[in-house]
């Protein structure tokens, strides 16, 4: 039988239906109701359980409103200086663990990992007299491979991250004091590559002005630049007008700072490496295939495996990471001391460092976070910390509150989570 004309298959994409409704991406909605747009969007995402950073920004108000109510010099230019050079040493150790928390494990073994790469640069430099910036390499290096034994153990091995990074706790905490020897602490050059970590001030008022320009200017730049790309793929963009609201934002959030350090010495040293350290672990994050990798590890590892993620070489490099991280952390408290000792890696700083990935917004179970929580996390932390010294309050009582803030932070995570799972958004 002969194909007639009934039998013959379109030649080109089949037209919709005079009556077929277009789908509309709903980000346009959004954008074509303006203010009201978002301010619905916002209330829609609240009621679904999804907060981002609201709580912890609330909070670290409220913190900064009482504190400063009880001592008038909490908010003075000197005291918010010395909270943002404490904070970074603690900081820098909370972004490596959350490249851990984001795989939905844990890494218990950041603070012993950062007292060995102290007592291994002390010794190196101090010591046996070898090129700083050699023994600060040797540190980071040292804390890297750490992290890859620890990862090795836990993707290869199969054992529980939680067994095997409790075991590198009591290990590393070992080495440490192995390699302090007999004295148990080794002086740290004030003046030297790791003593100028936290000391050093750029006392110019153009740096830190400069620098508050150059990112914003940066951040409109590539904002701009990204909508117009979109706006000529014909995909969703952002109008000049928001993108112009959102840099104003950031001015604010970036010239503040710069005012403030400014009142005082300057810009830290250790705050521009931090913020440098938030940035490129961010890009790395979000811009990636590797963080996309470690974002669906931890939605799904049978998933991520069928998809042909390599598993273990991503779960061995994030322990790496958190590793060079924790050793670089470890390098910032020993800068802060100007030693390096016994109690190096001990006391809260473990507790610290995973409350403030968690406190910043970082899940406990995986999947959701950036790095930018742990900036968030370590200033309500840390605010904590030195708002209740200023009143004089006892150790045990800042240790109960800190554990109160964590434990209410945990809570809104799991009813978060639960809120999330009811709206068809887990």
């Amino acid at each position: 039988m002969g194909k007639g004309p009934a039998h013959a298959k379109p030649s080109g994409p089949v037209p919709p239906a005079a009556d077929a409704i277009p789908a509309v991406d709903p980000r346009l909605l959004v954008r074509e109701q303006g203010f009201a747009g978002y301010l619905n969007e916002f209330g829609r995402k609240l009621k679904a359980g999804d907060l981002g950073s609201v709580p912890v920004v609330l909070g670290l108000i409220i913190i900064w409103s009482i504190f400063q109510s009880l001592n008038s010099h909490f908010l003075g230019p000197e005291n918010l200086t010395n909270i943002a050079i404490t904070m970074t040493a603690t900081g820098m150790m909370a972004v490596g663990i959350i490249f851990v928390l984001l795989l939905g494990e844990i890494d218990l073994s950041v603070g012993s990992v950062s007292g060995v790469s102290g007592a291994i640069v002390a010794v190196l430099a101090v010591t046996h007299g070898v090129n700083e910036w050699l023994a600060v390499l040797a540190a980071i290096a040292g804390g890297a491979l750490i992290g890859c034994v620890h990862g090795f153990f836990f993707a290869k091995i199969g054992a529980p991250a939680f067994a095997v990074t409790l075991s590198g706790l009591l290990f590393w905490s070992g080495a440490m004091l192995q390699i302090l020897g007999s004295n148990g602490t080794v002086n740290i050059d004030s003046e030297g590559v790791v003593g100028k970590l936290t000391t050093y001030f750029f006392s110019d008022v153009a740096v830190g002005y400069g620098l508050a320009a150059l990112a914003t200017a940066a951040y409109f730049l590539a904002s701009f630049s990204d909508a117009r790309r979109r706006a000529a793929a014909g995909v969703p963009s952002r109008p000049l007008g928001e993108i112009m609201l959102r840099t104003g934002l950031l001015a604010v959030f970036t010239f503040g700072p710069a005012i403030v350090f400014n009142q005082y010495k300057g810009m830290p040293l250790a705050v521009l490496l931090f913020l440098v350290a938030l940035v490129g672990t961010d890009f790395l994050l979000r811009r990636t295939s590797f963080g996309r990798q470690v974002f669906a590890l931890g939605g799904s590892v049978e998933a991520s495996r069928r998809a042909g993620i390599n598993v273990n070489r991503v779960r061995i490099t994030v322990f790496a990471i958190a590793g060079t991280f924790a050793a670089i952390g470890g390098l910032f408290w020993a800068s802060k001391i100007a030693a390096a000792n016994q109690s190096a890696g001990a006391g809260d700083l473990l507790m610290n460092v995973i409350a403030a990935a968690v406190i910043g917004g970082t899940s406990l179970f995986g999947g959701r976070g950036r790095t930018w929580n742990a900036l968030l996390g370590v200033m309500v932390i840390t605010s904590i910390q030195y708002g209740l010294a200023l009143e004089g309050i006892a150790t045990p009582i800042q240790y109960m509150i800190t554990g109160a803030v964590l434990l209410a932070t945990v809570v809104i995570d799991s009813v978060t989570r639960k809120t999330q799972k009811t709206a068809g958004r887990a």
